[in-house]
């Protein structure tokens, strides 16, 4: 179970770095090697969900 959960997390982990641009080639390609697509998937659809909850957040900042 633990091996199934640091999974995910090193999933989170490349799906943040993927929002930011912000990676070398070799550290991409080694995430990708221990990684299951389920849980790429999984990390990219609560990635975007939190960005867009993030920009209405900011925008009802900015218009209160």
């Amino acid at each position: 179970m633990t091996e199934a959960r640091s999974t995910f997390l090193r999933s989170m982990r490349t799906v943040a770095w993927a929002f930011l641009g912000l990676r070398k080639r070799s550290g991409h390609d080694e995430d990708l090697s221990h990684i299951r697509p389920s849980h790429l998937i999984a990390a990219g659809l609560i990635g975007g969900a939190v960005f867009v909850l993030l920009l209405i957040g900011a925008v009802r900042l900015a218009t209160a």
